[in-house]
């Protein structure tokens, strides 16, 4: 397959969606050193993966239900049981976090920024292999300092669900490039 194409077989395969097949470690290295190879300005390699993985599922699903119960002003009872659910549903959960150059020598958005890049690499990878993926960011990930350790300037930016699934989603047809673009 052509990286044209895995670009636009790409899209977000929610944990709802994946069967129970297990992913290797081997595959999730994989898919890790492709993040690696994301660029970085002034080689300050921002990002990091906290890797969550056979039982460790079960502790985050209960962690972000628990503290979604705790900060909310409106319960709601499906979202507490999603949120619950969801990482027990994935074949692996990795929370994306991205380390602050300490001596902050570039905007903080050119460290989001790369590693946004690095998640795409891992999207792209997992199209070509058949893993599905789906990247979330719900307000919780600003507790993530509580449940796992997090160095001086890291800081969690979500949550990339991994899981093998049947069907595939829909096509998405995105509106004409024509639309979104002016020469000068």
């Amino acid at each position: 397959m052509q990286i044209k194409d895995i670009i636009k077989k790409r899209r977000s395969v929610f944990p709802a969606q994946y069967n129970n097949r297990p992913i290797s470690k081997d595959d999730i290295m994989d898919l890790l050193a492709a993040a690696n190879c994301a660029p970085t300005h002034r080689k300050t390699e921002p990002w990091r993966f906290k890797i969550f993985h056979g039982d460790s599922q079960e502790d985050l699903g209960r962690f972000l239900a628990e503290k979604y119960k705790e900060t909310t002003d409106k319960f709601k009872e499906f979202k507490y049981n999603k949120l619950r659910e969801n990482p027990k549903k994935a074949a692996a959960v990795l929370a994306i976090c991205m380390q602050r150059d300490p001596e902050e020598s570039l905007p903080e958005w050119e460290e989001i920024a790369a590693t946004a890049m690095a998640v795409q690499n891992m999207w792209l990878l997992a199209t070509a292999k058949g893993i599905g993926s789906y990247w979330s960011s719900p307000g919780l990930i600003k507790y993530m300092g509580e449940f796992i350790k997090l160095n001086e300037g890291e800081r969690c930016l979500g949550y990339f669900y991994l899981g093998y699934y049947d069907e595939f989603s829909p096509e998405r047809i995105p509106g004409a490039i024509e639309d979104k673009i002016s020469w000068i």
